[in-house]
């Protein structure tokens, strides 16, 4: 279970396929705080630590993760967000955030608005998948609040701290993005769909 809300960006310094797998290493802050099998949420993917040498660990993507993620596409010096798994008993400053991504999201626009920023995305309508204004969704990991909810489409508001803190900085229009859509939503479709 994570929150959102991102604690650091670490840096891919190796990719090492071995089978349908992909082991990536990334180089973190963070590092040193983590241990072999904790969670840590890479770009809103869910991942064990799988093996950790000075101040870089590994992970391990398998293929169904390869094929739902952006992780397929990432190289060697790209920077993801980071959280570690939510502590019991902590503060929830973001929403809860599975790290289970539903379906990948495609920026179509990005403009600025006077010291911030409006991202827009468009996602595959056949999923199944909504937003509602005000809601709650994440963006490679960020937990953000939809601002503009069309069929499809969205547009989140960007501050500052986020933007210099997490990688939407180098978002460009054609970024492909993971997303993660709020759990409770999903919950309620659900069983609306069940009752219907």
């Amino acid at each position: 279970m994570f929150t959102g809300i991102i604690e650091t960006l670490g840096k891919i310094t190796s990719l090492r396929p071995e089978g349908e797998n992909l082991h990536i290493t990334i180089e973190s802050n963070i590092t040193d705080e983590l241990k072999i099998d904790q969670s840590v949420a890479h770009n809103g993917v869910c991942l064990t630590v799988v093996a950790i040498k000075e101040n870089s660990y590994t992970v391990t993507a398998i293929k169904e993760t390869l094929d739902k993620t952006n992780l397929g596409a990432w190289k060697v010096g790209d920077l993801v967000n980071l959280e570690r798994a939510m502590k019991m008993g902590a503060r929830l400053d973001g929403h809860i955030v599975q790290g289970h991504v539903d379906e990948l999201g495609t920026c179509t626009s990005i403009s600025e608005a006077d010291g911030s920023w409006y991202f827009t995305f468009t996602y595959a309508s056949t999923n199944g998948n909504v937003t509602i204004e005000k809601g709650s969704i994440t963006i490679n990991g960020v937990s953000l609040t939809v601002v503009n909810s069309k069929e499809a489409e969205f547009s989140v508001a960007i501050i500052p701290y986020t933007y210099e803190h997490t990688n939407f900085s180098s978002f460009k229009v054609g970024t492909k993005v993971n997303l993660e859509f709020d759990v409770i939503g999903k919950y309620v479709k659900r069983l609306i769909g069940l009752s219907g």
